[in-house]
């Protein structure tokens, strides 16, 4: 059966999301799923893009500190996701868009902001000053100038919807990858107990080249990492992690850390919060949801766990 499988390996690649999409699954029957999933992925980016004028969340945004605005229910339950793990304060912050901009690393015009102007925008990241209404399902910003962003925890998001799609359709395995943003879905058919092979990128090499590998059944894969967008100024380097406690890049000596969970959405936040605490947590494997994960540091030491 896993043979057969493998002979009915099927991908489809799109733009979408600010990166590259590449969806498989095995199964000839399964291949209709393909289209329909990109669609699905479309209409997500849709509602949640911040990089078009009009969205439902560019909308929130336009309306900071004027009025609340009605969203759909799912961009409601995704924004108030974002907002209680922005309140943990652990490295997360679906708010930090106006000091990224400030900033602007990895873009043109990248530059190293004064004191007074990070101050300033610190002030407009604040997630306490968003205000939800469950019974209207409204968003409001309090300031002028605060915007939400969810592409910290967007793909994550679709992701797993993707996967319960397929899930629901019977598809015996897939992988769905949205830039790097993994999920595997069902058995592998390429080994016989049904486990992934995940690799885990070298962050001093080109995108595909691992430094480690890890065997997993069906899970979601994100990693949280330093080493693809920085800006070097006046011979000191800084990535485009910023804090949002300090307003500056985080000072880490990890270059990256790979989580793998039960569901991408919460391995994008577990990510960032690993990542941000620049060691492992006590106790963090065994919290509900949780498989392990693989931090590498700037030297390439690496550090394993429940792997």
């Amino acid at each position: 059966m896993a043979s057969e499988l493998m002979a009915q390996q099927h991908s489809m690649v799109h733009r979408a999301l600010g990166t590259k999409i590449v969806l498989t699954v095995y199964g000839d029957e399964y291949f209709p799923l393909l289209s329909q999933a990109m669609k699905m992925i479309d209409g997500y980016e849709d509602r949640l893009t911040v990089n078009r004028p009009v969205s439902e969340v560019m909308a929130v945004n336009q309306a900071a500190g004027r009025t609340p605005k009605l969203v759909s229910p799912t961009t409601y339950e995704l924004v108030k996701l974002a907002v209680h793990y922005s309140r943990e304060n652990s490295g997360f912050n679906a708010l930090i868009g106006p000091l990224v901009k400030l900033w602007k690393i990895g873009f043109a015009g990248a530059n190293v902001p004064s004191d007074q102007a990070i101050k300033d925008r610190l002030r407009l990241i604040d997630p306490y000053q968003v205000l939800l209404d469950d019974d209207n399902r409204t968003v409001y910003l309090e300031q002028p100038g605060m915007e939400l962003d969810l592409g910290g925890i967007a793909k994550g998001y679709i992701a797993d919807r993707v996967r319960d799609f397929w899930l629901a359709q019977g598809v015996p395995a897939g992988i769905i990858n949205l830039g790097g943003n993994l999920v595997f879905v069902g058995q592998s058919p390429r080994r016989a107990d049904g486990q992934w092979i995940i690799g885990v990128q070298d962050p001093q090499l080109k995108r595909g080249h691992d430094l480690e590998t890890v065997r997993q059944p069906a899970c979601s894969a994100v990693t949280s990492g330093i080493y693809e967008r920085f800006l070097v100024k006046d011979g000191r380097r800084y990535h485009h992690l910023l804090d949002p406690r300090t307003g500056y890049p985080l000072e880490t000596d990890l270059s990256s850390v790979t989580v793998f969970t039960d569901q991408s959405v919460l391995g994008e936040i577990e990510a960032k919060r690993l990542f941000f605490n620049g060691a492992p947590l006590a106790g963090w494997a065994s919290h509900p949801g949780n498989r392990g994960a693989v931090f590498i540091h700037n030297d390439e030491r690496v550090e394993n766990i429940n792997i």
